[in-house]
C-alpha cells in the first residue's frame, strides 16, 4: 500500500500486470480533487479516456459533467473520478474479471488515501464489483447501503444513458438523492481542498 498519492500515481503509470497495458496510450489514473468525500467509479477508459490520460472525457463525461453541476458537484473541485481498471480495454469492451483483479489494488489504494464518505458507482461493472455482485443496476440505482461505513450507490452508465436517453430522468433523479444525501451527512464538500 502506497502512503503518498506521488508513489501510488508513479507505480500505476508503470504497470504490466494484465494485456491492457499492451495496447495503451495513457494510464488513466484518476482526476479530481484526492481529499473529495464523495467518489466516482467507473468500469475503464474509452478511446478519449486512453488519448487524453483522463477518465470520462467523451460524450458520456460531458453528460456527466452536466449531471454533476446540476448538482453543485464538479470534477475538479469537489469530487473524485477513477475507474476500476486504468487502462483501456480493446473496443471499449467490459474489463475481464483477470484484469479487474490486476488493477483492483490500485483503486483501493486510491480509496485508502481519499477516504470518501460516498462511492458511487457509474454503471453495472463498476457497481458488480464495488457494492455487491448480484445488482440489478436497472432496478437498484439510487439506493444506498452502507459498506464498512462508507454509503454507496449506483446510477447508470453515462454511455448507456447516451445509447438509451429515456433513461437519463431517472439517473438524473440518482443525482439528485446524492445531494441529499451530502446535504444530509453534512459534508461540506465545496471546502474539501
Amino acid at each position: 500500500m502506497y502512503q503518498s498519492w506521488e508513489e501510488l500515481e508513479s507505480a500505476c503509470r508503470n504497470c504490466q500486470k494484465c494485456g491492457l497495458c499492451q495496447d495503451r496510450h495513457h494510464v488513466v489514473f484518476g482526476v479530481g480533487n484526492r481529499k473529495a468525500k464523495v467518489m466516482f467509479v467507473g468500469e475503464g477508459p474509452g478511446e478519449n479516456e486512453d488519448l487524453q490520460g483522463e477518465p470520462f472525457v467523451g460524450r458520456g463525461g460531458q453528460l456527466l459533467d452536466k449531471f454533476l453541476a446540476a448538482v453543485d458537484l464538479d470534477r475538479k473541485t469537489n469530487v473524485y473520478i477513477a475507474n476500476i481498471v486504468k487502462c483501456r480495454p480493446p473496443q471499449n469492451r467490459d474489463p475481464s474479471p483477470d484484469e479487474q483483479e490486476a488493477c483492483i489494488p490500485w483503486l483501493r489504494n486510491q480509496f485508502a488515501l481519499i477516504r470518501p464518505r460516498i462511492v458511487v458507482c457509474l454503471g453495472r461493472v463498476a457497481a458488480i464489483r464495488i457494492m455487491k455482485p448480484d445488482i440489478k443496476i436497472t432496478k437498484e440505482h439510487g439506493i444506498f447501503l452502507e459498506k464498512t461505513g462508507t454509503l454507496m450507490m449506483a446510477t447508470l452508465h453515462p454511455a448507456a444513458l447516451l445509447r438509451n436517453p429515456g433513461q437519463k430522468p431517472a439517473a438524473f433523479e440518482d443525482f439528485l438523492q446524492l445531494r441529499e444525501k451530502i446535504d444530509e451527512l453534512g459534508c461540506d464538500i465545496a471546502q474539501e481542498k
